[in-house]
């Protein structure tokens, strides 16, 4: 658990990192965002990467709960893919700096360890869309003639694509009208 001031640091590093890139994330720079002195930070957080993998960890725990929860629902799977998206539609338009985050894994390749959590979380999401689509197919609630990995694929693949386009281009367009928009279309390609 998290204390007050460590939610605080995670909250204005997440915003510094979509203002300035990962470049611009620095401890120096997240002082003076925060108001508080480089040694405050480093007695809650040991390094930048400690932070980093804070970050990542929320994220990591957040797949777990949502991947908890999709094993226990009984909703159908064309539900479940629609649920799971949308909220990640409202996460992303309520708090758009985690876009920053979540899609730019590439800004972690040159550490192994982020590395690592990254890959992760990209595991755990995968497999839960994967487990959806296969118990879909055993239920004859989803076309059977593609896998549930190319199905995943694609889904994830299509959300991830409008996500980091909104980003790209300053939000400048209704993500959660999108997002309704996309949701329809993917139900009907996986409807049999």
């Amino acid at each position: 658990m998290l204390s007050e001031r460590q939610g605080q640091i995670i909250d204005k590093s997440i915003c510094l990192i979509a203002d300035k890139g990962i470049q611009g994330f620095t401890i120096k720079n997240l002082s003076k965002a925060i108001g508080i002195s480089e040694p405050a930070i480093y007695r809650h957080f040991d390094s930048k990467t400690h932070i980093l993998l804070t970050i990542l960890d929320n994220f990591k725990e957040m797949a777990n709960m949502l991947s908890g929860m999709m094993e226990t629902n009984p909703m159908t799977a064309v539900e479940k893919i629609s649920f799971m998206f949308k909220n990640m539609v409202d996460m992303f338009t309520e708090t758009p700096a985690l876009v920053s985050v979540i899609f730019s894994e590439e800004i972690f390749k040159n550490e192994e360890v982020l590395k690592n959590k990254i890959i992760e979380i990209l595991n755990t999401n995968e497999a839960t869309v994967e487990n959806i689509m296969l118990k879909g197919q055993e239920n004859h609630e989803i076309r059977t003639d593609i896998s549930e990995k190319s199905l995943a694929l694609m889904t994830m693949g299509s959300l991830r694509l409008m996500v980091k386009r909104w980003s790209l281009e300053n939000y400048n367009f209704n993500l959660k009208e999108e997002g309704t928009i996309l949701i329809a279309s993917i139900k009907a390609i996986l409807s049999k």
